[in-house]
């Protein structure tokens, strides 16, 4: 009895044998096995204080496949450091009301990660720094409930946030970075215009929806002699255009880093049809502006809504083709078909890297920086960096010239030279 309390408490206690020995002889093994006990009892309470940390999750901005499998990594990974995970549903609104924030365990996220959207749910007019709030006469205010969100943040003891979001989510996360919360960002867009990370996640799910019905337009385009114009999603960034419009087999794609004139248009879909091919497919990314327009829009949206709300152009293209050629035209707006669904292999394992590096991140107490696939492996960036500038298409790019020796038409003048 007394060798083995002198072993155990001397592993725990890092107490000299010698002492343990006299102690034990001297006040009885009962009072020291009592002593020991409470002993150790508050060394194990302080070590899970030390080592037990709260973190919260939010996903914010427009849902993007893959956000799941983000939740599910983060909640695993800290389940194995022993830490808890909240989620904050509708982007910040479980910092702002109680009832909003949910305890996260591998249990509560089992099987999520194929399933699209996020569990969480998310809001793209939910900016702290300027929320629409109600009054009682029924008015909108636009007010900052940023300290109030600092200060539950605090009171609630979280060690940090992990902040899932596109460029406009990362920029509120920096700003509370800047006010002294711990953030870490995670970076999602199905517009994959973030600079500062390859890729990101849900890209690769909405190029996947928008080539799958450019492959269905074929078949009734070409029974009926159609023109077919299909407007896809990507803000001033042409990746999801140019991506599907390549693999879908497009003959024209038109995205917002090169402008567009409609005479080149009109050539390509001429010579289409003095090769006997009497229909065909033009992609138009949202972003996409003629030589002499701009970028057409529906107006600013909703209160709380920062960005105009892009959408139209692909109507305007096909109106246009349709004055000038005299030819059966019909537009399509893909629209929030390619945010929805299962991610793809692509995007759930890129998710999963994301939440997996995020945790480390926060282990290592990295705060106000952005994860980032700099394959083949993780980095980060700070979260100022990540959000500076916009990815755009490189008009010289492989992928644009590939375009170019296919034969498809960018919508410029210089470069198409019929076959």
């Amino acid at each position: 009895m007394v060798s083995g309390l002198v072993k155990l408490w001397e592993k725990s206690c890092q107490i000299k044998r010698q002492h343990l020995l006299f102690i034990l002889t001297t006040l009885g093994e009962e009072r020291v096995l009592l002593s020991f006990f409470s002993l150790f009892l508050a060394l194990t309470f302080q070590r899970t204080l030390t080592t037990m940390r709260k973190i919260v999750i939010s996903t914010g901005g427009g849902d993007a496949p893959g956000l799941n499998a983000v939740i599910f990594a983060v909640v695993n990974s800290a389940a194995r450091r022993g830490w808890e995970v909240y989620g904050s549903r509708s982007g910040y609104k479980g910092l702002l009301d109680p009832d909003e924030l949910v305890r996260l365990t591998p249990e509560d996220v089992e099987g999520i990660t194929p399933i699209g959207g996020t569990i969480l749910g998310s809001t793209n007019k939910g900016n702290p720094f300027a929320m629409p709030v109600e009054n009682l006469a029924g008015e909108v205010n636009v007010v900052d409930v940023s300290d109030r969100i600092l200060k539950n943040f605090n009171r609630m003891g979280f060690y940090c946030h992990i902040a899932v979001g596109g460029d406009g989510s990362l920029e509120i996360a920096h700003r509370f970075a800047e006010k002294g919360m711990p953030v870490i960002g995670v970076p999602k867009t199905i517009d994959n215009d973030l600079e500062a990370t390859d890729r990101t996640f849900g890209f690769d799910t909405a190029v996947a929806t928008a080539t799958e019905a450019l492959d269905k337009l074929h078949s009734t385009a070409k029974s009926h002699d159609r023109v077919m114009v299909v407007e896809v999603m990507g803000r001033e960034s042409g990746w999801i255009a140019l991506y599907s419009g390549i693999s879908g087999g497009a003959d024209v794609i038109l995205i917002p880093e090169i402008p567009f004139c409609y005479d080149a248009i009109c050539e390509k879909i001429s010579d289409n049809e003095l090769h006997e091919k009497h229909y065909s497919i033009v992609v138009v990314a949202e972003g996409a502006k003629a030589e002499d327009g701009g970028v057409v829009s529906r107006g600013n949206g909703e209160v709380g809504r920062s960005e105009v709300v892009l959408g139209g152009i692909g109507e305007c293209v096909a109106r246009e083709i349709r004055r000038r050629l005299g030819k059966d035209t019909r537009s399509l707006v893909l629209g929030h078909l390619q945010r929805g669904g299962s991610p793809t292999t692509f995007d759930r394992l890129l998710a999963l890297r994301f939440g997996a590096a995020a945790m480390r991140l926060a282990d290592a107490g990295t705060f106000d920086h952005m994860v980032a696939s700099n394959p083949p492996t993780m980095t980060s960036v700070p979260l100022a960096d990540a959000i500076r500038s916009r990815k755009k298409v490189d008009p010289g790019s492989d992928k644009v010239l590939t375009a170019r020796e296919i034969g498809i038409c960018l919508g410029d003048r210089q470069e198409y030279v019929p076959y």
